[in-house]
C-alpha cells in the first residue's frame, strides 16, 4: 500500500484545497489513492486535466482515481466516462470530512461514482482549515470562495458557486495560530476575493478585514493579498495601502482587457479609465507598489484597434507581471456564443506580443532595484521574494523562511540577485 497521491492543476485556491483533502483523507487512512484537483479556467486547463489522469492511470495501474475541482464539477460526466477514473468529487463534497470517511468505509468502489451537488445552493465556505502549505515561509488562508459576477467569458462560477465569505474573527485566529507557528507572511486568497463580506452581517469590506487582521495580529511581519477586481476596492483597502507597511505593495488585478467596448461585452464592471486610475491613486499612495494583472487576447469581436488598447494599458498602468490568457471559447458562457471569433493563429499572435510587452516591464523593474535595499522573505537557502514579489536569488545560503536585508547587486535572467 502506498500513501495518497495528490495532483493540483489552476489556481491558489485549488492548491490550499488539496492540502485540506490531504489531511482529510489521512484522518479517513486511506491509501493507495490518487487524487486530481482539477481546473476549468480554460479548455485547455481540462484537457491538460484529462491527460495528466490519463498519466497517472499509466503509472498507477492499482490506485483508485479520485477527479475533483472546478472541471469535475462543471463537466462531472466528462470526466465519470473516463476508464481511468473511479469516482468523481464536486467542490463541496471534496472539502467535507464524512465523503473521505466514506470512501474508507467502501474502498471496494461501490461508493456512488459522481458525488457532485448543485453548487449553487451551497451558502458557506467549507469548515476545514489549513494551518498553511507550501514553503515554511509563506502560508495562504483561503477567506472567500464563488463568485456573483458573470463575466461572459468564465465558468468560474459554475465550479465555485455563488460568493462566501470566512467570518473575520475565524480569519483572525487561523492568522493568530499561523504565526505562532513561525510562519512570516500570510496570503489571503479566494475567487473573488473584493466581494469579502457581502454575505456577512454589517457587510463588511475586505480593507475592514485587512486592518482588522494588521491590528489583532502584531506579531504578524508581512501580510500580503492574491487577485483583486480594482472596482471593488474599498476606502479601508486604500488606506492599508497607504498606511500599513506590513500590508505588501504588490497587488495583481483582474483586470481582463484594456477597451471598454470589449470590456462592457465581457460584462466586467470598469473601464479603462478606472483601471487607470486605480493604479495611479495607488502608486501615489505606495510609491514602491507594483502590479500584476490578468489580460485575455483575442477575446470575440477584438479588433486590432481593440487589442493596442490591452496592449497600451500595460504601460498605461504601469503593469509589471502579467499573466495572459489567450482566449478560450468555454461552452455554456455567453461569450461562446457571439458571433465573429477570433482566429486561432491571431489570438496566439496577440497573446505573444502581450507577453513581450510583459517581458519588458519586468526588465525595467528589474533594472530599477538593482542598488536597493530589501526585505526578502526567503523561500528556500538560495531564493526569496522582496516585498513587490520579486525573486532574489543569493549565492551565500540563507535560511527559509527568514526575512533578511539584502542589497541587489544585479540581474539573473527574470531574478535580481543579492
Amino acid at each position: 500500500m502506498s500513501a495518497p497521491k495528490f495532483t493540483t492543476l489552476g489556481c491558489r485556491l485549488n492548491a490550499y484545497e488539496t492540502e485540506a483533502m490531504k489531511e482529510l483523507s489521512q484522518h479517513a487512512g486511506l491509501d493507495n489513492l490518487v487524487v486530481v484537483n482539477t481546473c476549468a479556467v480554460t479548455a485547455e486547463a481540462v484537457r491538460k486535466s484529462r491527460q495528466e489522469i490519463r498519466r497517472l492511470r499509466r503509472d498507477n495501474p492499482e490506485a483508485r482515481i479520485v477527479v475533483t475541482g472546478c472541471a469535475a464539477q462543471t463537466e462531472p460526466e466528462t470526466f465519470a466516462q473516463m476508464a481511468e477514473v473511479d469516482t468523481v468529487l464536486g467542490n463541496t463534497e471534496k472539502m467535507q470530512p464524512e465523503t473521505w470517511a466514506g470512501m474508507a468505509a467502501d474502498f471496494i468502489g461501490e461508493t456512488e461514482k459522481v458525488q457532485v451537488d448543485d453548487i449553487m445552493s451551497v451558502t458557506e465556505t467549507a469548515g476545514h482549515l489549513i494551518d498553511g502549505f507550501g514553503t515554511r515561509s509563506r502560508a495562504y488562508v483561503q477567506v472567500q470562495n464563488g463568485c456573483d459576477h458573470r463575466c461572459t467569458f468564465c465558468i468560474i462560477p459554475y465550479g465555485r458557486g455563488n460568493s462566501r465569505s470566512v467570518p473575520a474573527g475565524v480569519v483572525v485566529d487561523q492568522i493568530k495560530r499561523l504565526v505562532d507557528k513561525g510562519y512570516n507572511e500570510v496570503v489571503l486568497t479566494g475567487v473573488d476575493l473584493t466581494s469579502w463580506g457581502a454575505d456577512l452581517p454589517a457587510t463588511p469590506k475586505l480593507g475592514d478585514l485587512v486592518m482588522r487582521i494588521l491590528k489583532l495580529v502584531p506579531d504578524l511581519p508581512r501580510l500580503r493579498i492574491s487577485s483583486i477586481d480594482s472596482i471593488e476596492v474599498d476606502d479601508n483597502l486604500m488606506q492599508a495601502i497607504a498606511t500599513e507597511p506590513r500590508l505588501m505593495p504588490h497587488l495583481h488585478l483582474s483586470l481582463q482587457h484594456g477597451d471598454d467596448l470589449i470590456l462592457k461585452r465581457m460584462a466586467r464592471r470598469h473601464l479603462r479609465d478606472d483601471a487607470i486610475r486605480f493604479c495611479e491613486d495607488a502608486h501615489r499612495l505606495r510609491p514602491e507598489m507594483t502590479f500584476g494583472a490578468d489580460i485575455i487576447a483575442g477575446f470575440p469581436t477584438e479588433t486590432e484597434t481593440h487589442f493596442e488598447n490591452s496592449l497600451k494599458l500595460v504601460t498605461d498602468c504601469n503593469l509589471t507581471w502579467l499573466h495572459v490568457f489567450p482566449y478560450s471559447k468555454r461552452d455554456g458562457t455567453p461569450a461562446a456564443r457571439i458571433p465573429n471569433q477570433v482566429n486561432g493563429n491571431t489570438i496566439k499572435s496577440r497573446a505573444a506580443r502581450l507577453r513581450t510587452a510583459g517581458e519588458t516591464q519586468v526588465a525595467r523593474h528589474l533594472a530599477s532595484q538593482v542598488g536597493r535595499s530589501h526585505q526578502v522573505l526567503m523561500e528556500n537557502p538560495h531564493l526569496g521574494r522582496t516585498e513587490q514579489f520579486t525573486e532574489v536569488k543569493f549565492a551565500t545560503p540563507q535560511t527559509e523562511g527568514n526575512i533578511i536585508s539584502a542589497r541587489i547587486l544585479g540581474i539573473d535572467g527574470s531574478r535580481l540577485t543579492a
